[in-house]
């Protein structure tokens, strides 16, 4: 059987909750300043979007491609860079705008790769944080949410493309292994 979205881990209004602190906080963070916001794509694009409405200043966006997940539900462990930021970043105030980390891997090849382009400053927004996967710890400046070692979808969330035009965070269920 395919799998399908399950329980909703996220609801769209504590999305739009916590998206709307999430935003006042890099606001704060970097005030006087037009900081360079990165989504990493694909899953991050709807946070994204939905995040620079939310910072209440002016700032100027572009997007990474990575990929870890080849196919099935468990990271390959191996990342590749399949897009690469369309600007120069060195000393600009930089924010990493990730769906989520769980091994940590994606991330630690994300900042070791921008901070070799001597920006000013680098931190971290993430969405979803899934502590209990990390095989390396990585510092995060902004979290948006801790969600148990489930596998999720919708919000930009996908499983095999499917599935990221929901408006909430749900757990992915399958009956059966692992799907591939």
């Amino acid at each position: 059987m395919t799998p399908r979205p399950g329980r909703v881990l996220i609801s769209e209004t504590e999305l739009r909750a916590r998206i709307a602190e999430l935003g006042a906080e890099i606001g704060r963070d970097h005030a006087g300043e037009v900081p360079v916001l990165v989504g990493v794509l694909q899953g991050a694009f709807l946070f994204m979007a939905d995040l620079i409405r939310a910072v209440p200043m002016d700032v100027t966006t572009d997007f990474i491609g990575v990929a870890s997940y080849s196919v099935g539900t468990r990271s390959s462990g191996q990342v590749r860079l399949t897009s690469d930021l369309s600007m120069p970043i060195e000393g600009r105030r930089v924010v990493i705008v990730e769906d989520i980390v769980d091994t940590g891997l994606t991330l630690t090849y994300l900042k070791r790769t921008l901070e070799a382009r001597h920006p000013a400053t680098l931190r971290v927004c993430v969405l979803v944080d899934k502590i209990e996967r990390r095989k390396v710890e990585v510092a995060l400046d902004y979290v948006g949410f801790t969600i148990p070692n489930v596998f999720v979808v919708g919000y930009g969330f996908d499983h095999q493309g499917l599935y990221r035009n929901l408006p909430h965070v749900a757990a992915l269920e399958t009956d059966g292994p692992d799907p591939v």
